[in-house]
């Protein structure tokens, strides 16, 4: 099949789950004999050069990167809450620009299958139905409002109530585009069934983000055991608030029981109001690292605090595969179906994190148990190739 895939992100590096589920699909495509383009907005905040993508990486596909700003800006973001009532996180990605390369691409060549990687280039869908005869399918990253809808929960003052405001515009506009293309591939079941309720009537098929094991391989010869770490984009506010939450709620109570005890932090693109929050005895701010999973195997039991976000959490599994003991919410750990207490651990307050972790640093057989049951679920649930070839069949229902 000839395939394209259009992103509101270059999808490379992969360093945040958007990238990588959008990578991981596309290797999956070209390993099993699919031709593909990946047409991705390159944004001010995330600029590729054409240059930067690897040989290993540009053979998969056939990559277009269209130039859109996509800019954040204060005043901006003020003027469509008084004027507009569009969410304004999805006004940054509608450009004219962009829309005449889609439409040039799709003139100049026959797809069989459009895939829209996530709710932000399902506006676009007007200019495929003119210009392709090709099966337009959604794949849902995950249910955006809801990620605004929790982090308004969390948050205080005028900040709550425009985060209330933003969850509402999103939610209207994620209904409205409901059931404007063919498909609907949701990454997780748990999504599938939220945008059923919400509407969806399309014919839908859950495919979640698959590994590579043949990259993911558990080194225990460098391990710090015991040690804590979080590993995740430092720019994300649920990433954010979550290893917040833990300094101030957990890590004291940890700290003051093992002293010697280190948590290490890394991510990219970290502010420095929260590199400073990290300043605290026993906190080690790493930023963003050479090698994921290097630093990954070097470390112990792997924390997930998270309590806003949606859709599934990339760094979970990668953890999990490499054999790590994780202690996440049940939030953190949605749409992965881990079975608590045998292949991850579930805390939702600080009493229970601090209990988790105290369990695993405190029992070096339990946390090997925990890991290496953890690397067999995702070895037998996550596999790249084999997700793939379930979406190609299922998408060779509905293409000619």
């Amino acid at each position: 099949m000839n395939i394209l895939q259009v992103t509101n992100k270059v999808p490379f590096p992969t360093k945040d789950g958007g990238a990588i589920a959008c990578m991981n699909l596309t290797k999956g495509f070209y390993e099993l004999g699919n031709k593909v383009t990946v047409l991705a907005m390159n944004t001010l905040k995330h600029h590729v050069r054409a240059d930067e993508i690897p040989d290993e990486i540009k053979k998969l596909a056939t990559f277009i990167f269209v130039d859109v700003p996509a800019r954040i800006n204060a005043f901006e973001a003020l003027i469509n809450l008084i004027f507009s009532r569009r969410p304004y996180n999805a006004v940054r990605f509608i450009d004219q620009n962009f829309s005449k390369n889609l439409q040039q691409l799709l003139t100049e060549n026959q797809f069989d299958i459009i895939q829209l990687e996530g709710l932000y280039v399902l506006p676009y869908i007007p200019v495929i139905r003119k210009y392709s005869e090709a099966t337009v399918v959604y794949r849902a990253h995950n249910v955006e409002f809801e990620i605004w809808e929790r982090a308004a929960k969390l948050a205080h003052g005028f900040k709550k109530f425009y985060l209330q405001n933003l969850s509402k515009r999103i939610r209207r506009f994620e209904k409205q585009l409901l059931n404007t293309y063919d498909l609907l591939v949701p990454i997780t079941a748990r999504d599938g069934d939220i945008l059923d309720k919400l509407g969806n009537k399309q014919d839908k098929q859950v495919s979640q983000t698959g590994i590579d094991s043949s990259k993911l391989i558990p080194d225990f010869s460098t391990i710090e055991f015991p040690s804590l770490f979080h590993m995740g984009s430092l720019e994300w506010a649920p990433n954010q608030e979550g290893v917040v939450w833990f300094i101030e709620n957990c890590w004291t109570e940890i700290h003051n029981s093992y002293p010697d005890l280190k948590f290490y932090v890394a991510g990219r693109n970290a502010p420095q109001w929260l590199i400073d929050k990290l300043n605290v005895e026993g906190v080690i701010f790493e930023g963003e690292v050479a090698d994921a999973y290097q630093f990954m195997n070097s470390k112990a039991v792997m924390v997930v605090p998270l309590f806003s976000g949606s859709g599934m959490r990339i760094k979970i599994v990668e953890g999990m595969a490499l054999g790590k003991s994780i202690v996440s919410t049940s939030i953190g750990a949605e749409g992965i179906h881990v079975t608590n207490g045998k292949n991850v651990l579930i805390a939702n307050d600080a009493h229970e994190f601090i209990d988790a972790v105290s369990g695993l640093i405190s029992d070096k057989g339990y946390f090997k148990e925990i890991g290496e049951n953890a690397s067999l679920f995702i070895r037998q649930n996550f596999d790249n190739l084999a997700i793939t070839e379930k979406l190609i069949a299922f998408y060779k229902q509905y293409t000619k």
